[in-house]
């Protein structure tokens, strides 16, 4: 039987970190389904623990010089020691990756037989943050090969070249020792063409043509640019880190006529908490006692707090601002809405955009072509031609560091984590690179009406008797809607506040048409007037009273009583103030807005025409499914709705978008969620993916250029091995700064 298993995985830096550690464990007995995060520095995996025991797996994501621990435990590193240098010193090994440099005073020693130091990086937790680059194991070895280096010069322009060839020799060998630690683990794993091993090989050879200067300058390059990896990798990670952040480690929870303090984290659902003014909200809650400013602009970028009072939710990590509240907490901490966006930026790592599949796929076997490349170029022309063996040799092993792909294979993944992160803080959920994508490619946004681009709440604003008062038609109409939650039922029931209503029987929805009940002995109906005129109950003067007021904008309910109306109530839902300017946006790029709504079409037409939009109208749910289909054989179609109707059509449209302030359908069902009630959030939200794959763009023609121009210049003998090197690091460095634009980058500027 097996089991899905999690652990957090420190120190990688790049995503040939995560592709090593994946076909590490994903080869091993018992294995399946293995997910890898770089970001969420996440493992993740189905394992038959009757095959392979867990410690197995662990053990060998140590050898490949990670630190690795359960899922919500520290994951260990190790103790920086030369010469036998720890992967923390190495290369993409990261065991002692930069964000778990920051030691707990308090943690205890561990043994050296266990392969630990102190207790290091905690998921998450602010603690492990702080150490400056030079602090860390990998920035200490930089320090190291770099004084070294500069020894070597000094001897030999001291005394002499034989002397400064040892100097050398010793500095290569001491900075490439931890790298060729790694290749040999990487080897013995089966995964031959590593970084490490091409960087092993590069050094050892250019040692036996008796370059060795370049060979300790290649080393020293290497470990400089494993610190500038491990800076920027953290630097994409901070956009989640600052999410968790924001709510506080501690509460008030108040017992009796007092309050004692507690972890937030021991909060559990039905506790109340206090909230002074200026203090973050601890927990999802709902408020009790008080009514106070709320700022959710932590949680949902809504940047104009909002007044809160007895009843209304609130989000943990939102700022009180003017009174104290008492909330009762409705969420553990594991469930909250922060909790609940970080798990779906984390999770997201796995939805894979089809370009970052491709770039996988061609990185297999780019590597093996790249050394079979190197291969000919040192044997083909001494061979062949009568070349000079220590040229060719030289040109083939700066081939070799060329051809490292790891700018091209971080260049997808960097970009998509910068871009869930600067969305997360706007209230702008996408759930992974295959949803960013599509959206990048919307050419058509279809909009479910009520609660997406009107409030939702329509309001009783005509009532038309046909023989009876207008009370008692509410009265009727109110008795037959009393167990309907449909937006449309509840403005008729709100307007019969204060009525003493007649129970119903024998209620029976009508689908897509309306609602049937009997009510003091009379079987009486409340449908759309095209319903009702089916069924020989409105006509005349009364289909023409109807007309009129979905002529108006509004939409008509018709109270029956088998053949005979017995009144119209008119209803209308204002549509957002934001609703024309996100059409406006919307249509300024490129793309159609259509309203997708069950109304009439005269009503229908009236609220398309005040938004400028298209529409399609008397839409039951299969046939928005059917329309989002015949829209999608001309462009990507992304469908906008409230998380909760509409199912198969936000499934089926290209990128389904829920609209909803943090509610756990927004948050769970869809492709992407909005957390803010506002319609301009929705071109936001296209921009954003636009912004992304032309940031993916640019860093997949920055990595391939720059291979193809070195590639180039190393065969024709124009460039060495220290260029080599610095291209190569240079540019995963770059792709990652380019990619960490995205964390500043403002969706919402037109």
């Amino acid at each position: 039987m097996t089991e899905r298993l999690e652990w957090n995985v420190s120190g990688m830096d790049c995503a040939s970190c995560v592709a090593k550690v994946t076909r590490a464990v994903e080869r091993m007995p018992g294995v399946s389904d293995v997910s890898v995060a770089l970001m969420a520095e996440k493992l993740s995996l189905n394992l038959n623990p009757d095959t392979t025991p867990k410690e197995k797996i662990e053990a060998a994501v140590k050898a490949l010089g990670y630190g690795i621990a359960p899922r919500g435990v520290a994951a260990p590193k190790k103790k920086f020691v030369l010469p036998e240098v720890t992967p923390a010193a190495g290369t993409h090994d990261h065991a002692d990756h930069d964000q778990r440099q920051h030691d707990h005073d308090e943690a205890p020693k561990a043994g050296k037989d266990d392969g630990h130091g102190t207790p290091g990086h905690v998921h998450y937790d602010p603690a492990d943050r702080g150490k400056r680059w030079f602090k860390t194991a990998k920035g200490r070895l930089v320090i190291l090969t770099g004084v070294l280096l500069a020894a070597a010069w000094a001897i030999d322009l001291t005394t002499g070249h034989v002397a400064g060839y040892w100097a050398f020799l010793a500095a290569c060998l001491i900075g490439v020792a931890p790298v060729a630690q790694r290749a040999l683990a990487a080897l013995r794993m089966g995964q031959p063409f590593t970084i490490e091993s091409l960087m092993t090989i590069a050094a050892i050879g250019a040692l036996f043509i008796g370059a060795a200067e370049e060979a300790a300058l290649v080393v020293f390059l290497f470990a400089v640019g494993e610190v500038l990896e491990g800076v920027a990798a953290n630097k994409a990670r901070d956009g989640i880190r600052a999410l968790a952040n924001l709510v506080p480690k501690t509460a008030l929870l108040v017992e009796g006529a007092g309050t004692r303090e507690v972890p937030a984290e021991t909060l559990t659902i039905g506790q109340i908490v206090l909230a002074r003014p200026g203090d973050r909200i601890p927990a999802d809650g709902e408020i009790v006692e008080g009514t106070s400013g709320v700022d959710e602009s932590p949680v949902t970028g809504e940047s104009v707090p909002k007044t809160r009072g007895p009843g209304e939710a609130v989000f943990a990590g939102s700022i009180n601002t003017e009174a104290a509240l008492r909330i009762r907490v409705t969420k553990e901490a594991q469930d909250n809405t922060i909790s609940r966006i970080i798990r779906l930026v984390e999770e997201a790592e796995g939805a894979r955009a089809p370009t970052e599949r491709f770039i996988d796929r061609f990185s297999r076997w780019y590597m093996p072509l790249i050394v079979a490349l190197s291969v000919a170029v040192i044997l083909v022309p001494p061979l062949a031609m009568g070349g000079d063996w220590d040229t060719w040799i030289y040109r083939g092993l700066t081939l070799l560091l060329i051809g490292c792909p790891c700018a091209l294979v971080i260049s997808v993944p960097a970009s998509i984590a910068s871009s869930l992160s600067a969305g997360a803080k706007r209230g702008l959920l996408m759930k992974g690179g295959a949803v960013i994508e599509a959206a990048a490619s919307v050419r058509q946004v279809a909009f479910d009406k009520t609660g997406t681009l009107t409030h939702g709440r329509p309001q009783v604003v005509d009532v038309v008797p046909f023989g009876l008062a207008e009370a008692e038609v509410i009265r009727l109409a109110a008795a037959v809607e009393a167990g309907s939650s449909h937006p449309l039922a509840l403005a008729i029931l709100r307007r019969a506040e204060g009525m003493a209503l007649p129970e119903a029987t024998a209620a029976r929805a009508i689908t897509g048409k309306g609602v049937s009940a009997t009510v003091e002995g009379r079987e009486l109906t409340i449908s759309s007037p095209r319903y009702a005129a089916a069924q020989g109950a409105l006509a005349g003067d009364g289909m023409a009273r109807a007309t009129a007021l979905e002529e108006a904008g509004k939409t008509v309910a018709v109270l029956s009583e088998g053949n005979t109306a017995l009144g119209l109530i008119g209803l209308r839902d204002e549509p957002r103030t934001d609703a024309v300017e996100a059409v406006r946006q919307l249509r300024a790029m490129g793309i159609t807005p259509t309203i997708l709504t069950g109304d009439n079409p005269r009503t229908a037409a009236a609220i398309a025409e005040s938004l400028g939009t298209e529409f399609r109208a008397e839409m039951l749910p299969e046939d928005k499914l059917s329309t989002i289909r015949e829209m999608a054989t001309q462009g990507g179609v992304m469908m906008v709705g409230d998380g909760i109707n509409d199912a198969p059509a936000l499934k089926q449209a290209s990128v389904g978008v829920a609209m909803g302030s943090g509610t756990d359908v927004a948050l769970e069902t869809a492709d992407a969620a909005i957390l803010r009630d506002r319609v301009t959030d929705i071109p936001a939200q296209i921009r954003l993916a636009r912004a992304t794959m032309a940031n993916i763009r640019q860093n997949v023609t920055l990595a391939l250029g720059l291979k193809a121009v070195f590639l180039v210049t190393s065969v024709l003998g124009l460039t060495g091995l220290w260029l080599a090197i610095l291209a190569d690091t240079g540019a995963t460095v770059l792709v990652t700064l380019n990619a960490l634009r995205l964390l500043a980058y403002n969706p919402e500027k037109v």
